[in-house]
């Protein structure tokens, strides 16, 4: 565990197993320098637990960054649970989740994210009080993807605008890979501000809804890295910017929602030699944490969502223009402010 190559110090990584539910989870919190470990519960049928491992590590290193940019009293974690989300879900599952949560005593606080649903958490309540995103209680906030894919848009914005000069995307190109519940509202809120569509993902009923609501033309998954765009907005899972890949992008700017993009921090330096301006994942993706902070306060205010969006997108702008200046890979930018912001300056 200790010499991990995604360890990075994290100050606990906590394994679960029920057998009666057939729970097998992880939950690693990689700091609470800035408040409880929040971020949400993945569940996904990885092909071994060394894969699990290392995404649980990834997932919560970069739930610690994406905290930290999006200024909010909160440290960074996360949950993996190992597993088929459309065939192994079950109430004792997510009961035993929750009781794994509450032997955190807070220092985790958890939430859904791919392959979990409000309806999965609401379970995971009945164990324990440490979860957010839910859509009954004095301060619910529900399903955070909106809030997450409206930052998204802004966050290609600010992108277009270091890009191509200005912030209107009318008659630009882009190219999304993933249309579920974040990326099918990023290309709701594209296609109202003009923008071409090409989009791809393994869901073929969601593919079609979304291309009927917004003129998209579909490819296959692996033909969106050769499409001719503007700019390339990943919202499925990570690793995508990766030795295959880069030389396939035909984008001027990558900006979207996944976690994880880069498969090695290097690739970001790969990107600016390449002219390819890249927006950091857990920097243009903090809407939804911000809308789940709100709710963790106990006081939800959409007004002061809003507002804290609004911000983040400045600090994104802040790190896109620090990198333009110094020629530096915009991901060194920004992990230089988040290191800094847990107290981290190794």
């Amino acid at each position: 565990m200790f010499d991990h190559s995604s360890f990075d110090a994290h100050e606990g990584v906590h394994m679960f197993h029920d057998a009666a539910s057939g729970l097998r989870a992880i939950v690693a919190i990689h700091s609470t320098a800035r408040g409880p470990a929040a971020g949400g519960c993945r569940m996904w049928n990885y092909d071994t637990g060394e894969a699990m491992l290392r995404d649980a590590l990834r997932l919560s290193h970069g739930m610690s960054y994406k905290n930290a940019m999006a200024d909010i009293p909160l440290g960074g974690g996360k949950a993996v649970i190992w597993g088929n989300a459309k065939t192994d879900k079950s109430p004792d599952l997510f009961r035993a989740f929750g009781r794994a949560v509450e032997s955190l005593q807070g220092k985790y606080i958890t939430a859904e994210d791919v392959g979990i649903d409000v309806a999965d958490m609401q379970i995971v309540r009945e164990e324990t009080a440490h979860v957010a995103g839910l859509d009954q209680g004095i301060a619910a906030s529900g399903d955070p993807s909106p809030i997450t894919a409206m930052g998204i848009y802004l966050g290609i914005r600010e992108t277009a605008k270091r890009a191509f000069g200005t912030d209107d995307l009318n008659g630009r190109t882009i190219a999304v890979q993933g249309v579920g519940s974040v990326g099918g509202h990023v290309c709701e809120h594209l296609a109202k501000a003009g923008a071409n569509l090409i989009i791809t993902d393994i869901d073929q009923v969601a593919l079609a809804d979304v291309s009927s609501r917004t003129g998209a033309r579909i490819v296959t998954p692996d033909e969106i890295y050769d499409a001719e765009a503007d700019i390339f907005s990943p919202n499925a899972l990570g690793a995508i910017v990766n030795e295959q890949t880069l030389e396939r992008f035909r984008v001027k700017a990558i900006a979207g929602g996944a976690n994880n993009q880069l498969i090695v921090p290097e690739m970001g330096e790969l990107l600016r030699r390449r002219g390819i301006l890249y927006a950091p994942d857990y920097v243009i993706n903090g809407g939804g944490i911000i809308n789940v902070c709100a709710e963790i306060s106990g006081t939800y205010s959409r007004e002061w969502v809003d507002a804290k969006v609004q911000t983040l997108m400045e600090t994104l702008g802040g790190v896109l223009d620090a990198a333009l200046e110094t020629n530096e890979p915009t991901n060194h930018v920004a992990d230089r402010i988040a290191r800094q912001r847990i107290g981290r300056t190794d």
